[in-house]
């Protein structure tokens, strides 16, 4: 199976405060290779966030902004691509409106939520937290909220699945956004 998974962390609850975007590309049920960055969100962090993520105002002080990262990833969200999240409501909505935020055009893309595909897969599990879901399929998910790590253990949850199940079990719940 071909996608990329991708996870944002942001400073407050607003959704187009992303202070960190990570991607892990997968081809062939093989992760091949991965992105991450802190972003500047130019807006404040509130505490609770910054509990959750361990993401500061300072560490974000000379990161890019989303609209200068936006060139090198945009490429990735095209209606030929695989886009998976754990909990994807919640990353395409920050995705959603940090372009927006910034005047730039929302893609069209397909996407996929691990959060639901192990709600299907797995209806046993006593939640379908990243953690839980990550744990009872003996993935290694360290530092979970650190973007990157989420984003590798999402991966890992859509490649188990596939291999699992079989894709065309996950492809009644692919999404065009």
């Amino acid at each position: 199976m071909n996608f990329v998974a991708m996870d944002f962390e942001t400073a407050n609850f607003t959704p187009q405060s992303a202070c960190s975007l990570a991607l892990v590309v997968v081809r062939d049920d093989q992760i091949q290779d991965s992105f991450y960055t802190l972003i500047n969100p130019k807006t404040y962090f509130n505490h609770k966030n910054t509990q959750i993520n361990g993401i500061t105002a300072k560490d974000v002080a000379n990161a890019p902004t989303f609209a200068e990262v936006w060139p090198h990833i945009a490429p990735l969200y095209d209606s030929e691509h695989l886009v998976a999240a754990h909990n994807a409501r919640f990353d395409i909505n920050v995705l959603r409106a940090t372009l927006t935020h910034y005047d730039i055009v929302v893609p069209h893309y397909l996407a996929i939520d691990t959060l639901k595909t192990s709600r299907r897969f797995y209806p046993e599990f006593p939640n379908h937290k990243l953690n839980t879901v990550s744990s009872a399929l003996k993935i290694d998910l360290k530092h979970h909220h650190n973007a990157l790590a989420d984003s590798i253990a999402c991966a890992e949850i859509l490649i188990k699945q596939s291999q699992q199940f079989g894709p065309d079990q996950l492809k009644p719940l692919v999404q065009l956004i």
